[in-house]
């Protein structure tokens, strides 16, 4: 699975998600600041999944149009420390029950909920 991390994942997460096998791209490394459809676009464009803590993705793809990745993965809890949200997604990916491609996820500690992205190349 090809990752593109938002600017708000932490580096050290980032490095666990490539130690683990991720090909993991960060929006800190490649564009620090770039706007939030940008990283759409880039994670559209490349065919990543978008992993980030920031609600506002759900906003630009749902009631602004804008074009949507692959798949959209929102951490919506606050990490203990720089590498929960790793290991937090490598035990998530490791679910075989869970679709990832096409689709919205919102995962906190307590569950996970799942929605259709309205455009997927």
């Amino acid at each position: 699975m090809r990752l593109l991390a938002d600017e708000n994942v932490p580096y050290p997460s980032i490095r666990l998600l490539r130690e683990a096998g991720y090909e993991v791209e960060s929006m800190s490394e490649l564009a620090p600041g770039a706007p939030d459809r940008e990283v759409l676009r880039r994670a559209q464009t490349e065919g990543q999944v978008l992993i980030t803590f920031d609600r506002d993705f759900g906003e630009l793809v749902y009631h602004r149009g804008a074009p949507a990745p692959l798949a959209i993965v929102y951490l919506r809890f606050e990490p203990s420390d720089l590498e929960e949200p790793a290991r937090f997604l490598i035990a998530l990916f490791a679910r075989d029950e869970i679709e990832w491609i096409g689709r919205f996820t919102v995962a906190d500690r307590e569950r996970i909920r799942q929605r259709p992205l309205l455009s997927v190349s």
